[in-house]
């Protein structure tokens, strides 16, 4: 019925990412989009089963109608081509104790004759659709409005968290050991642990105090791939509350199986942090069970870093969740994390490390033009935002920002957080009142 497309649509773009390092693509669940001055994330849900009531009773019911329940707007999508179908009525079922919050949208009216057929779906028990075409972008504008007008109140969002607590979210494959690991650094028995992969369903909080930091550790159900949404429904409303998890929290702890090794989902769930702008370390689990003599650590590191390439700045930790060896560089190791992920520079510092930058490695010329940087200034924090105002950011080459952005963590560290590098053009009255700004500011910083 189209709803990838519609996600497309209302997203803006086809939603599939590009990286130079093998093993980086992946699909996407979700996006962030921007619409009447509100922002939001989107999701594709990429379908309710319900093919067997049996399952879906047993199985699919309880987690969908937690996802209903957290979502502040249910896009349910149907096809205006084929009419009402048996699924449209189970799903209908389903959503109907939320009504307030169904927006019930008929894809697929791409001509008059299915714009007059959307009446029937009137019967599912919500109000009159909204007429669409994923394909032409037919009402998708009204559609962003009605979704925005569903949000609650900006004032009403509880900000990402605070100065203070650290909100660290343990995540990686199922059977990894993630549940084991919050029980070993909690020193009790809080998770479910199981031999069985896949026996936490939900993302948990736990409040703990460890030395003279506050943590909150997220402990989140394992994050599996299902080829076109193809797994069990479980398990697939258990990886949307996962991927909640990793958005609400400053630091990603992502655990990799020292048995098992690096798998292209470890790196997906690694793209997931970096993407969100989180704090990242990796965590080598049941390093226990690895035998010293026949492998070397640092062979083992520099393989990890060619599996992370695109992450290279995340700390490497070696333990144990079964016998707590090298589990205490975790507290330490987030706390830092934590640290450096709102880590602000001084302005006059910052520009003297970018001019040295250009000065002794200039960039190359683009077509007879050289890129000239005017200024930089840290835009904000977690994760740090850098402003380049330069002559025509269409001259800059994506191996020379990758030069900036090591110059800066030579400079300053910013260990194991991404950094986001914004480059604009400079428009010559706003420059003038920018770079006296800076200079006043530089002045009063060397004073």
């Amino acid at each position: 019925m189209g709803k990838s497309a519609l996600f497309n649509r209302l997203v803006g773009q086809r939603q599939a990412i590009v990286d130079p390092t093998p093993g980086v693509t992946r699909d996407r669940l979700y996006a962030p989009v921007e619409w009447a001055g509100r922002t939001f994330t989107l999701v594709d849900t990429g379908g309710i089963e319900t093919g067997r009531v049996e399952d879906l009773a047993a199985q699919t019911r309880v987690q969908a109608e937690i996802a209903i329940q957290e979502a502040d707007a249910i896009v349910f999508v149907v096809d205006a081509q084929t009419g009402v179908m048996p699924g449209d009525v189970d799903v209908a079922a389903l959503l109907r104790p939320q009504r307030e919050k169904v927006l019930l949208v008929a894809n697929k009216v791409e001509s008059p004759a299915t714009d007059a057929a959307i009446y029937e779906f009137c019967g599912l028990g919500f109000d009159v659709p909204f007429g669409v075409s994923a394909i032409h972008g037919l009402q998708s504008g009204d559609l962003l409005d009605a979704i925005a007008a569903k949000l609650p109140p900006a004032g009403d969002v509880e900000p990402e968290g605070d100065d203070r607590t650290i909100h660290l979210a343990i995540v990686g494959q199922p059977n990894v050991g993630k549940s084991s690991l919050v029980n070993a650094l909690l020193g009790r028995q809080r998770a479910v642990v199981s031999p069985e992969p896949g026996t936490t369903r939900d993302a948990t909080d736990t409040a703990i105090s460890h030395g003279e930091r506050e943590y909150v550790l997220i402990d989140t159900a394992g994050l599996r791939r299902h080829d076109n949404y193809g797994g069990a429904p479980l398990d697939y409303y258990s990886s949307l509350r996962a991927v909640a998890a990793i958005g609400r929290s400053d630091v990603v702890l992502l655990l990799i199986d020292a048995q098992v090794g690096v798998t292209a989902q470890d790196r997906r769930i690694a793209g997931l942090a970096v993407e969100q702008g989180k704090a990242l370390a990796i965590l080598v689990n049941k390093w226990d069970l690895i035998d010293a003599a026949k492998f070397d650590r640092k062979e083992i590191e520099a393989a990890l870093r060619q599996d992370f390439a695109f992450a290279p700045y995340a700390p490497i930790l070696y333990g144990s969740a079964l016998t707590k060896k090298g589990l205490h560089k975790i507290w330490g190791s987030a706390a830092s994390l934590f640290d450096e992920r709102r880590k602000r520079v001084t302005t006059a510092k910052l520009n003297q490390v970018v001019r040295d930058v250009f000065r002794v490695h200039p960039p190359a010329m683009f077509r007879g033009r050289e890129l000239k940087f005017y200024y930089v200034t840290q835009a904000g924090v977690a994760p740090p935002e850098f402003v380049f105002f330069v002559n025509d950011p269409r001259l800059l080459h994506f191996s020379y920002q990758r030069h900036i952005e090591n110059a800066l963590r030579d400079a300053f560290g910013f260990v194991g957080t991404p950094l986001s590098l914004v480059f604009r053009p400079r428009v010559r009255q706003d420059a003038t009142k920018a770079e006296d700004a800076i200079l006043d500011k530089a002045g009063s910083e060397r004073a």
